[in-house]
């Protein structure tokens, strides 16, 4: 009589445990189809970390540190000036462009000396201050040239028929080649004296 009741109390106990886990397991399943499903949490944007006053933690940027003292500094790009414009460096100087040089004036034209240069009318002036005219022209006379005198008082120059250009002086001659002057020229001028009396004379043009 005991071995049944302990065979039935383990039957009943064996039952009462088999119900409890079909009752639990069929409650699971219900109540997780009944209930709405949870949404998922939003995450909270991280919090800015407090640096203290006058400090941001915004983004940080950063600068080429300065060189030790005493060493040179390495070259860098050129950083525009904020606060005006930007200055360019000074190029090199330029190039002085050499002032012109103006040419010397050219020398007045001489006529050209020899016999040439004097040929044509003069005026003769004598030491009285008497003129007349002189003309030397070109023509050949012999082994001289031609030559006539106009409105002379003098009576050496009014004789006066023939002439020659000899180691840079002019002669005058007379009629039968008597010398009547002899004069030297210098510019548009001829300067010298009468032969037989010796009175300056002077012809220009």
């Amino acid at each position: 009589m005991p071995r049944q009741i302990l065979c039935t109390v383990a039957a009943l106990a064996l039952a009462a445990s088999a119900g409890a886990c079909s009752s639990s397991r069929f409650d699971t399943g219900l109540n997780a189809s009944a209930r709405p499903a949870a949404r998922p949490a939003r995450p909270l944007p991280p919090e800015e970390p407090d640096l203290g006053p006058g400090l941001s933690s915004g983004p940080v940027t950063s600068a080429p540190l300065a060189p030790p003292p005493g060493a040179a500094a390495a070259p860098g790009p050129v950083v525009a000036n904020p606060s005006g414009p930007i200055m360019a460096e000074p190029g090199p100087p330029p190039v002085q462009q050499q002032a012109a040089i103006a040419p010397p004036p050219a020398p007045p034209v001489v006529a050209g000396g020899g016999r040439s240069a004097v040929v044509g009318g003069w005026t003769a002036k004598d030491a009285t201050g008497a003129s007349c005219r002189v003309n030397l022209a070109s023509t050949p006379a012999l082994d001289l040239y031609k030559a006539s005198s106009t409105g002379c008082t003098n009576k050496d120059l009014a004789k006066v028929t023939a002439w020659d250009f000899r180691d840079g002086e002019v002669y005058l001659y007379q009629p039968g080649g008597t010398v009547a002057a002899r004069l030297r020229p210098a510019g548009g001028a001829m300067d010298g004296a009468l032969s037989k009396s010796g009175a300056p004379l002077a012809m220009v043009r």
